[in-house]
């Protein structure tokens, strides 16, 4: 497997993101040692925030998130999911499976121990993250779901269908419109920047290419049976759910109703939607860190 790691000069100057660096090798079956990245940041005895980012941004999208949070006495942490951001990105889109993406993961929640966990997931932080928790129900105490499902064989939407088909066709993939386009407000030109920092030719978006052609959208997809397997347990799954979802998101802002529906920790919680596209953390950070900081304070009280 080849393996491209973006040079640190790359990030050198980034609006707003002035966290240093954590690394931690992560493994997947049939796949060499990675190197992943995380922001972690706040006290380390603190129960943990995780924020997980999805297609095809990185932990830059919480750089407004993290400050407040670990502010108020909280651990916070931000990993780059393997192929983006800081974290290593195999060069082959053959090199990338959900399966690996859920194991690489894994590994590293297992290495690091985490327990009593406050989950912020959304896009593929939630594919992902969902599949966390249906595998170690134990470490997560409450979740927060923001514009993302986990689906097994069925379509989820024309817009889905529309980002899929563009995301293979267009001749440039660049990161960096691609997600202004998913906000309501307009990012700066800095802004941009960041999420094309990480990437600097073609060679280094495998990744991000193939991340849309892996959700299991028909039976004929990966990964259709081991989520089913997730929801048996998330239909189980009885601590606080609260969701999120922003209210212009073409693609996903209408699958929340299915996440309260299906479990049961989302029963009775105040859930909202909110003045933002897809990419609601950068349309509403601070209305998301208040919800995060409400809804964990909500629970110890």
């Amino acid at each position: 497997m080849k393996v491209l790691r973006t040079p640190e000069a790359a990030f050198e100057v980034l609006a707003d993101y002035p966290f240093a660096p954590h690394y931690l090798e992560v493994g997947a079956p049939g796949a060499p040692s990675l190197r992943l990245h995380c922001v972690d940041e706040g006290p380390r005895d603190a129960a943990p925030i995780l924020l997980l980012h999805g297609e095809p941004t990185w932990s830059y999208l919480y750089r407004k998130f993290v400050p407040p949070l670990a502010a108020a006495g909280h651990r916070v942490l931000a990993p780059d999911l393997i192929g983006f951001g800081k974290s290593d990105k195999p060069a082959e889109r053959a090199d990338y499976s959900y399966e690996r993406h859920v194991a690489w993961l894994s590994h590293w929640l297992i290495q690091l121990d985490l327990q009593d966990i406050t989950l912020f997931c959304q896009d593929w932080g939630g594919l992902i993250g969902l599949r966390l928790v249906a595998a170690f129900p134990e470490r997560f105490a409450r979740l927060v779901i923001s514009n993302t499902y986990l689906p097994t064989g069925e379509s989820i939407g024309p817009g889905f269908d529309a980002w899929r088909t563009f995301s293979q066709a267009t001749p440039e993939f660049k990161t960096g419109r691609i997600v202004a386009g998913g906000c309501a407000r307009e990012l700066s030109s800095a802004e941009v920047a960041a999420y094309d920092a990480p990437y600097p030719d073609e060679s280094y978006q495998a990744g991000a290419r193939q991340f849309p052609v892996l959700v299991p959208v028909t039976p004929d997809h990966a990964s259709v049976a081991e989520n089913k397997a997730a929801w048996t347990v998330l239909e189980s799954f009885a601590k606080p759910v609260i969701t999120c979802y922003g209210e212009h998101d073409r693609v996903l802002g209408h699958l929340d109703a299915e996440i309260q529906r299906r479990i049961p920790g989302a029963t009775g919680q105040p859930h909202c939607r909110i003045e933002a596209s897809h990419f609601c953390q950068e349309d509403q950070p601070e209305r998301l860190v208040e919800l995060i900081l409400n809804f964990i304070e909500a629970q110890e009280s």
